[in-house]
């Protein structure tokens, strides 16, 4: 008797904990379905911005020589033998007043690539341009360091900034400069970034749909309906002063771009964005360069989200929707871990025979914002965007299949681990598989391809209980597969290419 009663409080007390315990998943399940919801609703938001505001073109000012303000383009460089030749070519080719134009080349370079500078800066400045080669003993703030140290060295009105990849056109400064002198509170002017190898592989070509989304519908309609936008860390011009007011550049976050972009405004300076003054540059081809990018700006948006989300909300000049949309940009990142958290408890609640009672299929309709942000870009952009769209299964894969990578990034930010920024490679169309700036593959592929087939496992698990969401599941063991078996094909080309180059240099010698 007595140990019947005992059985009996066991069991009570194993199902109680049971209880609490899916109900505790189920609580983070919904929070998490809920969050992701808001989040894809916000794209929703920027998109019929965007429609509304597509044609509100600002006028070009019309501005006579002797009145433009002087600039000093800046040109942060790091090992880009590559590319740097192209870079200081465009920009020297730039159509402006020769006596308002300076050129610095920062160079924090540890392999030939100073060698490679010093001439082109040489004969560009023999033919003359106002260009100088800055050198630094160490790289102390990174990028960022080496632009608040350059801002100190030039007393020019306007800063504009390139990174290494970048080939602004001819008439660059000329469509964008004048906007600075019709408005004194106008703090920075952002361009639209190209692609100069959107069609190099699949990869690219999912990249290249990704960008276009944001710089053609969420960049456009933040600024055009005036919210906060950022400085994308390329192709835009910053006015000095808002700069120094600012607080100038800082090295506190990975993202010194999005960083002082959210100081100036705050500080109540304004941004404009032109998608019609086009700088293009290159996509990185390898998974693993393109990994190390996204892992960098996930970690570094979440630091961004850590400073500025409470400053946003304690704001006396900024309104609502600002404070609501500044948010959610902020977030662009935490959807990844929300992203994991959720394929990992759907199989265990499936197996509890939870989520078929819950309604949560409103929440699905949110989705359908990024994917016809997406769309909408190319019908914009190309004629042929019915082809371009073929690349979206890519975006599809690489946008959910990077949820570890990136998720990984964001929680080394929460836990306030110590900044290092790794550069990402460029290639100029060179077979990456034989460049010396190639990446090894990532620790996290291993992780990818287990993801992989958990989301299988639960796939097939859904096909007896919940059959509506095999598709969900499906997408991300089809993600993950692609991310992971990429990952997988890329380390043998790289290999490969390594042992043609070492076999080339034996014959060579």
């Amino acid at each position: 008797m007595t140990h019947g009663l005992r059985d009996a409080a066991s069991s009570r007390y194993h199902r109680r904990a049971m209880s609490l315990i899916i109900g505790f998943l189920t609580l983070g399940y919904i929070l998490s379905a809920a969050a992701l919801a808001v989040y894809a609703g916000g794209a929703l938001i920027l998109l019929a911005l965007w429609w509304r505001h597509r044609y509100d073109v600002p006028p070009l000012p019309v501005v006579a020589d002797d009145e433009l303000p002087s600039v000093t383009v800046q040109l942060p460089v790091y090992n880009e033998r590559a590319v740097i030749g192209r870079l200081i070519d465009a920009v020297a080719a730039l159509d402006y007043p020769r006596d308002r134009l300076h050129v610095q080349v920062l160079d924090d370079s540890t392999d030939d690539t100073g060698e490679l500078i010093a001439r082109r800066v040489a004969h560009h400045a023999q033919a003359g341009l106002a260009i100088t080669h800055h050198r630094r003993n160490d790289r102390l703030g990174f990028k960022a360091g080496a632009l608040g140290l350059a801002l100190e060295q030039t007393a020019d009105d306007l800063i504009a900034v390139f990174d290494a990849d970048f080939v602004p056109p001819s008439d660059f400064l000329r469509r964008v400069v004048p906007y600075f002198c019709t408005d004194a509170h106008l703090g920075m002017v952002q361009a639209r970034w190209g692609h100069l190898n959107a069609n190099e592989n699949l990869l690219t070509r999912g990249q290249a749909l990704s960008l276009d989304g944001h710089f053609v519908v969420e960049q456009t309609g933040r600024s055009r309906a005036g919210l906060l936008l950022n400085f994308s860390g390329s192709a835009g011009v910053w006015r000095a002063d808002c700069i120094r007011d600012a607080g100038g550049w800082s090295w506190e976050t990975l993202t010194e771009d999005l960083d002082l972009s959210y100081r100036a405004q705050l500080r109540g300076w304004r941004f404009l964005y032109l998608p019609d003054v086009v700088v293009p540059a290159e996509i990185p081809p390898q998974m693993a360069a393109y990994k190390q990018q996204q892992a960098r700006w996930a970690k570094g948006s979440t630091q961004n989200l850590l400073r500025f989300a409470p400053v946003l909300w304690r704001s006396r000049r900024l309104t609502l929707a600002q404070k609501f949309m500044g948010t959610l940009h902020l977030c662009q990142y935490v959807v990844h871990p929300l992203m994991l958290l959720l394929l990992l408890l759907t199989p265990p609640l499936l197996a509890a025979d939870v989520l078929t009672h819950l309604p949560l299929a409103p929440l699905g309709l949110a989705g359908l914002g990024p994917p016809l942000l997406y769309l909408l870009s190319q019908r914009h952009l190309h004629a042929n965007w019915p082809r371009r769209m073929l690349a979206f299964p890519i975006l599809l894969a690489v946008g959910t299949g990077l949820a570890l990578n990136n998720g990984l990034a964001v929680l080394q930010a929460l836990r306030g681990e110590p900044n290092t920024f790794e550069r990402t490679p460029k290639f100029r169309g060179e077979a990456w598989q034989r460049s010396g700036y190639a990446l090894e593959t990532g620790r996290a592929a291993s992780g990818e391809a287990l993801l992989a087939v958990y989301a299988l496992g639960g796939g097939l698990l859904a096909w007896q209980t919940a059959p509506s969401l095999v598709p969900f599941l499906l997408v991300y063991a089809y993600a993950f597969g692609v991310v992971a078996l990429w990952s997988a094909v890329e380390y043998v080309q790289l290999q490969r290419g390594r042992r043609r180059a070492i076999m080339q240099n034996r014959l060579s010698v």
